[in-house]
């Protein structure tokens, strides 16, 4: 054998199996890698699921006020169009945003939430901070955020340490459930899907209440 030959043979890559090595537990770790890797989601999705859970909470809470039926009522009895923020109840339109919320009706919600937020409503403003950040849009969700904690206007705006506290509160009650946060009736689902039909021109977005409505949320905020 020439000193070549000697050379090449120990360059040599042995082609046989390792001493010690198990392939089979080598693959299942792989395999449970991969599995725990899927199953984590990813920080966005699971911030988007929470903010949507807050919300529902939130519109709850609201929709169970004791004057939310009133609000809702005078909204009906308005005669001005919705954009004109003069002639708007804007406490019923938050209300009446939340109730659409709750029944699916997410795209009109939006709609009356930034009437409101638009006629200086603060909480219509986190509930549309809120909407943007369980759909993804965190540019809109820090938007409207920044509107309900600017203290440029009013000094008594909530600050981060309130707004905390308000989402730990959201989020307990959500775990817990309370009798005082009933989710929409049947009967008032329907008359929200009335209205949602009852269009005279080809607009996606929920008319303003009627008084069959208020009505139902009359009995609805009774019990």
């Amino acid at each position: 054998m020439t000193a070549i030959d000697e050379l090449l043979a120990d360059a040599r890559i042995p082609t046989g199996p390792r001493d010690g090595f198990d392939v089979g537990a080598a693959l299942r770790r792989l395999a449970a890698d991969a599995a725990a890797v899927a199953a984590k989601p990813h920080p966005d999705t699971v911030r988007a699921a929470q903010a949507g859970q807050r919300l529902s909470v939130v519109c709850r809470w609201i929709l169970n006020r004791p004057d939310a039926a009133d609000h809702v009522d005078r909204l009906a009895q308005e005669p001005a169009t919705p954009e004109d923020d003069g002639h708007l109840d804007v406490d019923g339109a938050l209300v009446f945003a939340c109730l659409l919320y709750l029944t699916d009706h997410r795209e009109s919600a939006q709609f009356w939430w930034q009437l409101a937020a638009g006629a200086g409503h603060r909480a219509a403003a986190y509930c549309l901070h809120l909407h943007h950040l369980a759909l993804g849009e965190s540019r809109e969700a820090r938007h409207w955020l920044h509107v309900v904690t600017d203290d440029v206007l009013d000094s008594e705006a909530p600050d981060s340490t309130f707004l905390d506290t308000l989402e730990s509160v959201a989020t307990y009650v959500r775990k817990t459930g309370s009798s005082r946060t009933n989710a929409p009736t049947g009967d008032l689902e329907m008359e929200v899907d009335r209205l949602a039909t009852d269009k005279a021109d080809s607009c996606i977005i929920v008319r303003r209440p009627d008084r069959r409505l208020a009505d139902q949320l009359h009995d609805f905020t009774r019990r």
